[in-house]
Formats: C-alpha cells, sequence, structure tokens
C-alpha cells in the first residue's frame, strides 16, 4: 500500500500542478501519535501540503519545513518533507479536539488550530536556508498555504487539501493538488483556470470515489492539454538514530551533561517526530563527557 504524488504541466508551461493520495502516510501519522479525529485532519492536510511543496525542489535531499504556531487548542504543527516523498511531522496536543462544525457538520480545523503564524523553512543546501513567515488567514491550511504563496512568492495558487476520517477514527482518504500560475499568465489563463476548477469537488471526495492523483489531475485541468512530468511514491519516514541523538547530547556541553549525570545519572530522549525513546546510561553519559574532554584537549 502506497501513496502517490504526480507533477504536471500544461503543454505551453504556464501552469504547474502536482496531485498526491496521502491515506495511508496520514493513517501512519494517526496511529504514531493517537491524534483525534480533528487533529489528524490538521496534521494530515500540513503533511500532504508540504509534500505538495516539497517535490518542487531540485534535490532529493532538499528539506522543506512548515510550522503553523496558532493560538488554538492543538498547539504548534510541525511538517518537515523530503524532495524525495519522504515526510514527517507532530503537533502539541494530539488529543486535542473540537465539536463538529454547527453550519456544515464537518471538522473544525480552523477552530483547532486558531489564529497566528505560519513559517516555511527551505533547506536547498545553500549557505542559509530560505524563510517565508505569514499570518495565518484562516487556520484550515489550505487557505493559509495558498495566501503564503501570494504573500511570500507573489505566485497565484489554488490548494486543496482533504483529509476525511472513518467512524473508527481511521483515514478514510487524504490528499490534495497544488495548482499555480508560473510567470506570464495573463487574465485569459486565469478565467480560464477558475472556470475549470469552479464546481470541483473537495479532493476527499474524488479519491473516494475511485479517482487517482492523475484522474485529478486531469480533472482539475480540464480544457488543457496536460504533460504529466513524474509520478513518485510518498511515505511517512523518520530519519531519527541514536547517532543523531548522541550528537544532540553532546552539543549541550560539558557542565550541561555533567549535571544530567550527577542529577539523574541518566537520560531519555523521544523524538517528535516518531515517539522512539532513546536511552543513556550512566556509563554512555560518562563515555560523552570523556570524548568532550578529549576533543577539547586535541
Amino acid at each position: 500500500m502506497t501513496d502517490n504524488i504526480v507533477r504536471a504541466v500544461d503543454s505551453e508551461g504556464r501552469i504547474r500542478i502536482i496531485a498526491a493520495d496521502t491515506r495511508y502516510l496520514v493513517d501512519t501519522a494517526r496511529q504514531m501519535h493517537n491524534t483525534s479525529p480533528t487533529a489528524t485532519a490538521a496534521l494530515g492536510r500540513t503533511l500532504t501540503g508540504a509534500l505538495l511543496m516539497s517535490v518542487t525542489m531540485k534535490n532529493d535531499k532538499d528539506r522543506l519545513t512548515i510550522n503553523i504556531k496558532g493560538d488554538g487548542p492543538i498547539g504548534r504543527i510541525v511538517v518537515s518533507a523530503k524532495g524525495n516523498g519522504e515526510v514527517k511531522g507532530y503537533v502539541n496536543h494530539p488529543e486535542a479536539d473540537l465539536p463538529l462544525r454547527e453550519r456544515d457538520g464537518k471538522l473544525d480545523v480552523g477552530g483547532l488550530v486558531g489564529q497566528g503564524t505560519l513559517t516555511v523553512v527551505m533547506d536547498q543546501g545553500l549557505k542559509e536556508p530560505y524563510v517565508g513567515k505569514t499570518q495565518l488567514i484562516s487556520g484550515e491550511i489550505a487557505e493559509d498555504l495558498a495566501a503564503y504563496f501570494y504573500q511570500s512568492d507573489q505566485i497565484p495558487s489554488v490548494v486543496s487539501l482533504g483529509v476525511l476520517v472513518d467512524v473508527d477514527y481511521s483515514v478514510k482518504q487524504a490528499g490534495g493538488f497544488l495548482l499555480q500560475l508560473m510567470p506570464g499568465a495573463d487574465e485569459a489563463l486565469i478565467e480560464k483556470v477558475e472556470h475549470s476548477i469552479s464546481g470541483l469537488k473537495a479532493v476527499t471526495t474524488m479519491l473516494d470515489e475511485g479517482m487517482t492523483p492523475k484522474d485529478i489531475i486531469a480533472k482539475v485541468m480540464e480544457g488543457f492539454d496536460v504533460k504529466y512530468l513524474e509520478e513518485t511514491t510518498a511515505s511517512y519516514q523518520c530519519d531519527c538514530s541514536r547517532e543523531k541523538v548522541t550528537d544532540s547530547l553532546l552539543s549541550l556541553g560539558r557542565d550541561e551533561l555533567q549535571a544530567i549525570l550527577e542529577e539523574d545519572g541518566q537520560a531519555e530522549v523521544v523524538c517528535h517526530f516518531c515517539n522512539t525513546k532513546y536511552h543513556f546510561d550512566a556509563p554512555a553519559l560518562q563515555s560523552m563527557l570523556e570524548h568532550i574532554s578529549d576533543t577539547q584537549d586535541n
């Protein structure tokens, strides 16, 4: 069972569109973090949005991070995606939930997220990563990302993200698409795009009807000559390791490590993204202290 991302452009290269189904990776995140239904939707939309954005980067190892800091009960949402289709994420309060919205009976993601900021960090191997920051528009994630593209990059964009939670709280469908107008798009093209997407069904409805990302692109781009570029798999993958955690502890310095050793006699570090626990006993901490001493002496 795999999730897929499809990239395409119109034949004249004036429109870029990326679509993905992310059901399995979002459900992996749900199980890993034990999220409530509304938190599942909030995290799932952000995971999908980050994936759609990350595949526009040049290299597989390039990394994009979305940090949403709202004043709602879910707290912070952090998602990191690589150009190769790997993504991971977490929320501060996975148990947070809200009643369904009265006006339409849907999950109240906007209420759970609240108002605040959306920050995008793109690390493409340069000296300094690119950082863009905008205010949240609605907390519904898709609208906020569209606003980010327009305000930060001046790129007119259509972003559609969705997570359909089943009665047993598992993820029934999840996915989305990102459509962007390239420089030089005229009013006639904009009107044609607006006509094409008007009346479009929700992305989770299209997925639930059996449509693939390629089918969704064809539907969104109806009336355009579409050139499909690439199809890749997507998955929830955390790249934490004991070695990385050790480096993190070493970065605390001699005094801090010595204090941990004397006060607690051990250390346990839990990865936010996958909840893996790394335990370091007293001998392990002592070995780190000796390593720091040897390094400084040399």
